[in-house]
């Protein structure tokens, strides 16, 4: 039996070496194969709420996670566009559980860009600022199309401590239909972003800072098929894309985790193998398995140079949260 688990052991970790590709590259066979299971009551969820779009920074020895809810009454996801708000919540364990501080972002109301409701948080230490770009909504702007849904725009709200206080943005980062934003710092502190509009058609932008202007480098990413729920970041020398891959162009799945990659983080984004990221299938460590009726909001999380955890939000047909997933080996790309 020693033997048998120690060949099994083994040959999980040769996989997912193999699974690299040989000049180093990640592609999504990589992350999908070190994916392991959760501990039951991982994660974070909210009696009486749903919640979505989870964002998560360590400080000191916490793990800091910044998300959206709203209060449950109607079918998911359908409140979230005039009732969400953005929360943190916090663990001494990056699968957590974490518990609920407080309320970060609400309706700020009067005629302000983000009056109505806020939502999509990104976390992100610039300097010594604390910047949570996050996508929200006023009563007097409505979306293309002619539906009358209020229209969804990237901003942003800085603060000193990551418990505030925070300052939003008197203007939006865009003031066109955005959402879904994913950001990418380098190393001098300008921006990549990526983003969509309302028909998931997927954009670059870049920044000197965070503040910016934005310059949109790429008008359509991937224009051969749908997607959205973006993760940007850079490791080994490339950038890459973590996102929902919506009508399964890629990885022949609809709304499988999809993973794109990119020299220069702009143009030129290559699925390498097509292999998904990551499925709608979550095991937990005591033998229980969640099929997830949706499964989205892709953040890989990186510690000491490692991608450790992928945080996901779920909803099972009733509830919704987030729910990270450990990955062992963790994976480090020089």
């Amino acid at each position: 039996m020693f033997l048998r688990s120690c060949l099994c052991a083994f040959w999980m970790l040769a996989t997912a070496c193999l699974a690299e590709a040989a000049d180093g590259i990640l592609n999504g066979e990589a992350m999908a194969t070190r994916l392991q299971a959760a501990p039951p009551h991982s994660g974070f969820r909210m009696d009486g709420y749903f919640v979505w779009d989870s964002s998560v920074i360590k400080v000191g020895d916490t793990y800091h996670l910044f998300s959206a809810r709203w209060p449950k009454g109607h079918p998911f996801p359908d409140d979230y566009r005039r009732h969400s708000e953005i929360i943190r919540a916090t663990s001494k364990n990056p699968l957590g559980p974490y518990e609920f501080q407080e309320v970060v972002l609400s309706k700020r109301g009067g005629s302000h860009w983000d009056s109505l409701m806020s939502r999509n948080p990104v976390i992100r230490k610039i300097g010594d600022t604390y910047v949570l770009f996050y996508v929200a909504s006023d009563d007097h702007n409505l979306e293309p199309g002619g539906k009358g849904l209020p229209l969804r725009r990237v901003g942003y709200a800085t603060a000193k401590s990551v418990t505030g206080p925070w300052i939003q943005s008197e203007q939006p980062i865009f003031q066109g239909d955005s959402t879904n934003p994913a950001a990418c710092i380098e190393d001098d502190g300008s921006v990549k972003m990526v983003f969509r509009t309302a028909s998931l058609q997927v954009k670059v932008a870049t920044a000197p800072n965070f503040r910016g202007p934005y310059v949109i480098e790429n008008e359509n990413v991937w224009p051969a098929n749908r997607l959205e729920d973006f993760d940007f970041f850079k490791a080994g020398g490339r950038y890459y894309i973590l996102c929902e891959d919506n009508v399964g162009g890629i990885t022949g799945h609809e709304r499988w985790g999809a993973l794109l990659t990119s020299r220069d983080g702009v143009a030129n984004w290559d699925p390498m193998n097509r292999t998904a990221a990551y499925d709608h299938t979550i095991r937990f460590t005591d033998g229980a398995v969640l099929d997830c009726t949706r499964r989205e909001r892709p953040e890989a999380f990186f510690e000491n140079g490692e991608m450790t955890v992928l945080f996901t939000e779920v909803y099972d047909g009733r509830d919704s949260w987030c729910q990270p997933v450990p990955l062992s080996p963790p994976l480090r790309l020089n």
